[in-house]
């Protein structure tokens, strides 16, 4: 639902003149205040570092309410996707609008398992990537590596059948994945089976080998379900508007995505679980000493930060953390892992959560915090945590892309500064 201009007017009085500007109202009655024809009517523009009071379009995609704690796609509270749904329904639900039907849902199904596998040629891309490589820069040249193997999708205003690119990248992300993290680990590609689930053909990908049988266990498919459904999509983050900043400018999805990618791959965004491990791992190298390292993240001139805990966005109780809680003490039992890192996982939960110190500010355990000790104990490396992430988040960027491209108010995207240099000055001669 598109945001709607009121009769209210908000007033700001510059050089003794005053500028009216519309008030938006949002469908959860969220307001903004429309500035598009600030500089034109005034000359002067807004000065927002790092854009967190800006809007940067109007998306019915999903809501979110940091304050109460809500997180909806298309309207859906996540509890309910996440308790009901599946991965492939939830990814045609955000890109499309609606949940499909049966019918719609089978095509999409049966198209998704059609375009698992990638060209062939593209094996011989991954012998030029060292050994060292990181999964994320490996996946991103791949998925960029996609634009050239269907060209038709080379100008996003010619391409009428977008539906066909959505799945190819649905499915084949997979598959690039994957190959990634054989790569990294010196095995032998395996092709996807398309017999088995979106879920269950990923693990088989990074998890069988040619020597010896594998066989998906439900349990961990379950996991990797929710794991991707949690993540699907988060509002206008980071690596979603750098998505939309590249889309602005008519580029290719294939292309979009990749940029998408790279910017998850950041440290401040994407690595936050994979960060959750590190710091287990110090916990581990220090004697296991938890309440020691409790101690220091609550001293104001230590250093020591407690990664995976809290949110930006959320001030009360990341909604995520308490579905990938029970979903992440149901996997460790079922697996039996025995594991220290684990162990200390759950310690430093027990403490978190029971200390007057995280609870008076809402320092809970968030989805970054579970998500990680979930993938460990699936099997998937650290390295390879953030590429998890952008499997799950795909359909998110592709939703918002898709979106963009049906605005007809849309733009190339073009931020203003505030110029803090030097003046006018004389080359030397």
């Amino acid at each position: 639902m598109d945001g709607q201009t009121t009769s209210e007017k908000a007033i700001l009085k510059l050089d003794g003149q005053e500028v009216e500007l519309p008030v938006i109202t949002g469908s959860e009655g969220e307001k903004g205040i429309d500035i598009s024809t600030l500089r034109k009517t005034s000359g002067y523009i807004t000065l927002d570092p790092g854009y967190v009071n800006t809007g940067m379009t109007r998306s019915s995609i999903c809501f979110i309410n940091g304050e109460e704690g809500i997180l909806r796609y298309r309207g859906y509270p996540i509890e309910q996707l996440a308790a009901n749904s599946n991965f492939v329904e939830t990814s045609y639900l955000l890109i499309h609008g609606e949940l499909p039907n049966p019918e719609e849902y089978e095509r999409f199904r049966q198209s998704l398992r059609h375009h698992s596998m990638i060209h062939e040629d593209m094996r011989h891309f991954y012998e030029g990537f060292p050994s060292s490589a990181h999964p994320m820069a490996i996946l991103s040249a791949m998925v960029l590596g996609l634009s050239t193997f269907y060209t038709e999708n080379d100008d996003p205003e010619q391409d009428d059948n977008i539906d066909l690119t959505v799945c190819r990248l649905l499915s084949k992300v997979r598959t690039l994945a994957a190959f990634s993290f054989k790569k990294s680990i010196g095995q032998p590609f395996v092709y996807p089976d398309n017999s088995l689930s979106y879920c269950g053909n990923f693990l088989h990908m990074m998890f069988r080998v040619p020597a010896e049988p594998y066989h998906v266990d439900p349990e961990v498919e379950r996991a990797l379900n929710l794991l991707l459904i949690l993540h699907a999509d988060h509002e206008q983050n980071c690596s979603t508007a750098t998505v939309r900043m590249a889309g602005s400018a008519m580029t290719n999805l294939y292309a979009c995505i990749a940029a998408g990618i790279t910017a998850l791959w950041g440290s401040r965004h994407g690595g936050a679980n994979q960060a959750v491990l590190e710091q287990l791992a110090i916990i581990h190298e220090n004697d296991g000493d938890v309440s020691r390292f409790v101690k220091l993240a609550k001293d104001k001139n230590s250093s020591v930060r407690l990664m995976g805990f809290g949110h930006r966005v959320y001030k009360n109780y990341d909604p995520r953390a308490k579905i990938i809680k029970e979903a992440c003490d149901r996997l460790l039992d079922h697996l039996g892992v025995q594991d220290p890192l684990l162990e200390i996982a759950r310690k430093l939960e027990e403490v978190a959560l029971n200390d007057s110190y995280f609870i008076d500010r809402n320092l809970y355990p968030n989805v970054d915090f579970y998500s990680g000790i979930m993938y460990r104990a699936i099997g998937i490396p650290n390295d390879m945590f953030t590429v998890m992430f952008a499997l799950g988040r795909l359909p998110g960027w592709i939703a918002h892309w898709t979106e963009m491209r049906q605005d007809p108010d849309d733009r190339i995207h073009r931020p203003r500064q505030i110029y803090t240099g030097a003046r006018l000055r004389d080359y030397p001669v």
